[in-house]
């Protein structure tokens, strides 16, 4: 048994298996993170004012909309700070598994934010199109070619941001630019022709556009704060894998899930045909995980049975006796 975990552990070493599939990115650098977000945050909530006055100087949806949205992105910059800042602290005895999640719960959090300004901008545009409002063309070009400028500044400077906080705070000014994008297109049009509709019509573009994003960030935190299984990896393939482990006779109560938007963790019991052969079996096992899968937090249990009925077992593939157990 020992020497079929060895060269099973060979066979993973081989140069079909040498290269690294890792998906943690290594420790990201906290404090240029927090200076980024820092600067964003200071270009936004300066912008927000300038664009609110505009637009309500100038009587156009369209930039009062991207106001309102920039001040959703003021109070989510505002929020990744906090919750990068409390990603950093250390595990503790009432949270075992440190702050990280903080991210989670701020992107969570402003896509809640992002829904809340989707439905005031479309209430606003409805509005607008049933009463339409003079609107002064000019102005709005002049405030939304700024806002244009420091929407590009601020996504630049978040755009090395890696983390599922990070990405939130991006969205907000990506979708921003395209508030910024539709205002100067409203202005341009109205100057040009005097059709004022077009001003609460593409607000409710906008509007949709910023919804079709901030659904996509909403899936991506619930499914992390529900502990689901990580996109990028599949739960059969892994218990498959694990089954096909020198001594290994079948999987139960497998989880893998979230433990960070970056970081994946696994617990499961294998069925172990030699009790003396657990701990070659449990090396290979945690090699396995972390170079094939990248999950490096893993809890695994030797059994020596198969689990109550009602759980759900993964057997051992049957393979012919001259082939090693390899996926």
């Amino acid at each position: 048994m020992a020497e079929n975990v060895a060269a099973w552990k060979a066979s993973l070493a081989s140069p079909m298996h040498s290269h690294s599939h890792s998906h943690d990115p290594g420790p990201r650098p906290a404090g240029r993170e927090r200076r980024v977000l820092a600067g964003a945050l200071a270009l936004t909530a300066i912008f927000a004012i300038v664009e609110a006055v505009g637009g309500w100087w100038s009587g156009s949806l369209a930039l009062l909309s991207d106001a309102g949205h920039m001040v959703t992105d003021v109070a989510a910059l505002s929020i990744a700070l906090i919750a990068q800042r409390l990603a950093q602290r250390p595990p503790s005895g009432r949270a075992s598994y440190g702050y990280a999640r903080a991210e989670v719960l701020a992107a969570f959090t402003n896509a809640l934010l992002m829904i809340a300004a989707v439905i005031w901008i479309a209430i606003e545009a409805v509005r607008r199109l049933l009463s339409p409002g003079p609107v002064a063309g000019g102005a709005v070009i002049v405030v939304a070619l700024a806002g244009l400028a420091v929407n590009l500044i601020c996504a630049w400077m978040l755009s090395s941001g890696r983390g599922l906080n990070s990405r939130a705070a991006l969205l907000h000014v990506l979708s921003d630019l395209a508030a910024s994008f539709a205002a100067l297109l409203a202005g341009v049009v109205i100057t040009a022709t005097g059709w004022l509709p077009i001003d609460p019509l593409l607000s409710l573009l906008v509007a949709a556009l910023i919804l079709r994003s901030t659904w996509r960030l909403l899936r991506s935190s619930v499914e992390v704060l529900m502990e689901g299984v990580p996109a990028h990896l599949s739960y059969d393939e892994i218990g498959r894998a694990l089954t096909r482990l020198p001594g290994v006779s079948a999987v139960h109560d497998l989880h893998v899930w979230h433990m960070t938007s970056e970081r994946a963790a696994l617990s499961a019991h294998l069925v172990i045909r030699d009790p003396g052969d657990w701990p070659a079996t449990l090396e290979a096992a945690q090699q396995l995980l972390s170079e094939r899968f990248g999950i490096d937090h893993v809890t695994l249990q030797p059994a020596w049975r198969r689990g109550a009925p009602g759980k759900r077992i993964i057997p051992v593939t049957p393979v012919s006796a001259d082939k090693p157990r390899l996926h």
